[in-house]
């Protein structure tokens, strides 16, 4: 069942997550709509994996409500995690395969049959660069080519929402061009891309909407124009992504500058 064009892709209410005394994530409430490039912020320890994971069912959450494509959500969703794409902190690879065996696997995991597991496969790894080696187990790649074998899993079944942290770490910019442009194909193509990273200049470049989390809290949710307005302009200076952030969550840190006494 299909929902209706206006039910958010992603909806989160009073979302919370404790680790014995700990709170990581602090009654986070949000929406992303439908074909939404979304971008979620945060210094690090801030609670954007921790998010990630209760928002794909791979962590429970201590308490709130999560939607799916308009459907309650947890971590026995099976259906609903069918038509969704992670690309998890950890990345979280067999690394005893290959990486032809690896999408196989994945592809058939997610339902589809072999033939077509089999042609996905083989052009998500000429696609990702990843075809010159074909018996080399994953345990073998580099960082930036299981980042890349991560990011074809993660699509091969062509999912409509797709959770991304950190997806550019480690990818050498030939590599990042690459995924820019596919990821923004698919949001041409409605699919909903929910991103995490600390590369502030892709995110500005990608997203439309971004929030930004600190200390567990969502301290700011908006489109960029929004955002921006919230942000006192010196000189005419261009109000980047960067200067939001500082502003919201780092300004104070960013005005006092420590020196190390034997490099200073």
């Amino acid at each position: 069942m299909l929902a209706p064009m206006d039910t958010p892709a992603i909806a989160c209410r009073n979302l919370t997550r404790r680790f014995g005394d700990f709170i990581a994530v602090d009654d986070v409430s949000l929406a992303v709509t439908p074909g939404q490039f979304f971008g979620f912020l945060g210094p690090n320890g801030a609670g954007k994996s921790t998010t990630i994971k209760m928002l794909t069912g791979l962590l429970e959450a201590s308490g709130g409500e999560i939607e799916i494509l308009g459907q309650r959500f947890n971590a026995g969703s099976y259906e609903l995690k069918r038509q969704i794409g992670v690309v998890p902190e950890n990345m979280a690879l067999l690394e005893r395969l290959t990486a032809a065996e690896y999408l196989r696997f994945v592809g058939r995991m997610y339902g589809l049959d072999r033939e077509t597991t089999a042609s996905r496969s083989e052009e998500l790894l000429g696609f990702m660069g990843l075809a010159s080696e074909p018996k080399k187990l994953v345990a073998d790649f580099s960082h930036g080519m299981q980042k890349k074998l991560a990011l074809a899993a993660a699509v091969i079944h062509g999912p409509k929402l797709l959770f991304l942290d950190e997806p550019f770490e480690g990818l050498d910019a030939v590599a990042a061009t690459t995924l820019k442009g596919m990821l923004q194909g698919m949001i041409h193509r409605g699919a909903t891309i929910f991103l995490t990273s600390h590369v502030l200049e892709i995110v500005e470049r990608l997203c439309s909407h971004v929030a930004i989390i600190d200390k567990g809290r969502l301290v700011a949710n908006g489109s960029l124009e929004e955002l921006r307005e919230g942000v006192t302009s010196t000189g005419g200076e261009k109000i980047t992504l960067e200067k939001i952030f500082l502003n919201i969550v780092g300004a104070s840190q960013a005005e006092t500058v420590p020196e190390l006494s034997w490099l200073s």
